[in-house]
């Protein structure tokens, strides 16, 4: 595919790196020079230096004869100017834009929609996909990353493997027999940040980040067989009243007991009048007497998400060190990410990664209903819609058993109607069924799509 892609930060130059390995024709479009030689020296792609929203970079950069248009610049307006433009001068076909803006994204402003609507055919909130990520993980404790696939219907949850838990040290098939009334697969293993396609006699060691696919209600007794079950989240404290905070608080405060940190005093006040039953409090984080003085010893989780990852990190550690139960740390700098997770640090969320993976459901050939990026990008999990019969399709009517998978993926699980089909070796798949497959090697992507591509005969 032709892919434009405006604004070179973490965002687009991650997801540049993506699509450029995968053997796409990339032009990226920014107007810092320095970060755009530091992408083209590292990548196979093209760049143009310059406003994203001018008609004559546009057009310097290909859109003429472009399949898609991703606008993940930092500006709403530029991407939404962009997108206007797209189609109303070069008549691109796609066109994704990043919107940040909660006041844009008002349903009953409708301001994307209709003729009239500013024509952008997918809206990518970073803000609204990093809550509900965060807020996932306040629903499992003990998880790691927890994906949703077929609108919640099943779900792929990462854990680490402790000391103590049943299958611990025993074989992969054990769990079948342990747990007869729960169908559940070991989709991947992680060990010692090595790659492991387990098959069911792979032992399961302590310290191993599993990988597991179940139906939404099996995902708390699968992670107990792994780890001991953690007790249920009830206090919850939030650092940061930005968009990013306020909207986790007001998604969970019905829920939970949840406190908000706030240094601006004049956003505290707009905080305290939107929030319901939030209590929110006015002064830095990294107070340790304020931590102390809001009992961060009783505390289920400490979520630190301010646009800043050192000041995130040092709250984080601090409430850590005062006694926070579980600590969640937004991080923006990918170069982070690896160095504090799993030490003081116990879940360190990337923005891009998250972003990232909605952009991918979007660009993947064949029909993908979702994407989810993993461990940093280094995996995918994909779902998948099967079209076609046995004539025309190289997986419809084959039981999994029978079909070429390319090395390092798996199929965790099958969605069929309001049905999770767990995966086993005789079981076929049927037009229109959701697979979910497991890629442990991105270089891998196009041989998927291409097994989920119809044939001529389907038409």
């Amino acid at each position: 595919m032709k892919i434009i892609i405006l604004g070179a930060g973490q965002v687009g130059g991650s997801l540049a790196e993506h699509l450029a390995n995968e053997a796409n024709d990339i032009t990226v479009i920014d107007t810092d020079a320095a970060r755009l030689r530091e992408l083209q020296d590292r990548l196979d792609i093209r760049t143009v230096e310059g406003k994203a929203s001018y008609p004559s970079v546009l057009g310097q950069a290909g859109a003429q004869d472009a399949d898609m248009l991703i606008a993940v610049t930092n500006s709403d307006e530029v991407n939404m100017i962009a997108c206007q433009i797209a189609r109303g001068l070069f008549n691109i076909p796609t066109k994704i834009a990043r919107v940040r803006e909660h006041d844009y994204l008002q349903k009953d402003q409708a301001i994307f929609s209709g003729d009239k609507g500013i024509p952008v055919d997918v809206l990518i909130s970073p803000e609204e996909l990093v809550t509900q990520h965060i807020k996932r993980m306040i629903q499992y404790p003990g998880a790691l990353q927890v994906l949703d696939f077929a609108g919640g219907q099943a779900q792929l949850v990462a854990v680490k493997a402790y000391y103590g838990g049943p299958l611990v040290g025993r074989e992969i098939s054990f769990l079948r027999s342990h747990m007869p009334n729960i169908d559940t697969r070991v989709a991947a293993i992680f060990r010692q940040d090595h790659p492991m396609i387990p098959k069911g006699d792979t032992v399961i060691e302590a310290d191993d980040e599993v990988f597991f696919i179940a139906a939404r209600r099996d995902i708390r007794a699968v992670m107990s067989e792994l780890r001991r079950l953690d007790r249920s989240y009830k206090r919850i404290i939030i650092a940061g009243g930005g968009n990013i905070g306020a909207r986790l608080a007001s998604s969970i405060e019905n829920d939970y007991q949840v406190k908000l940190i706030e240094h601006n005093l004049s956003r505290c006040n707009l905080l305290a009048r939107d929030l319901n039953n939030t209590i929110v409090l006015h002064g830095s984080a990294s107070d340790r007497d304020l931590l102390i003085e809001e009992n961060i010893e009783d505390t289920d989780v400490f979520c630190a998400l301010t646009n800043d990852d050192e000041a995130n990190i040092m709250a984080s550690m601090l409430a850590k060190r005062l006694g926070a139960r579980t600590v969640m740390t937004l991080i923006n700098n990918p170069a982070y990410v690896d160095l504090v997770q799993g030490g003081v640090i116990d879940i360190a969320i990337s923005p891009q990664q998250t972003t990232i993976g909605a952009l991918l459901t979007h660009v993947r050939r064949g029909d993908v209903a979702a994407v989810h990026s993993l461990r940093r990008g280094a995996a995918e999990a994909l779902e998948a819609v099967a079209h076609g019969d046995r004539k025309s399709s190289k997986v419809v009517g084959r039981a999994i058993e029978e079909i070429d998978l390319p090395p390092g993926t798996t199929i965790g699980a099958i969605i069929r109607g309001n049905e999770v089909l767990i995966a086993h070796d005789d079981l076929v798949i049927e037009n229109d069924d959701h697979v979910i497959l497991f890629l442990v090697d991105k270089r891998r992507i196009a041989e998927v799509e291409r097994l989920f591509q119809v044939g001529l005969a389907f038409f």
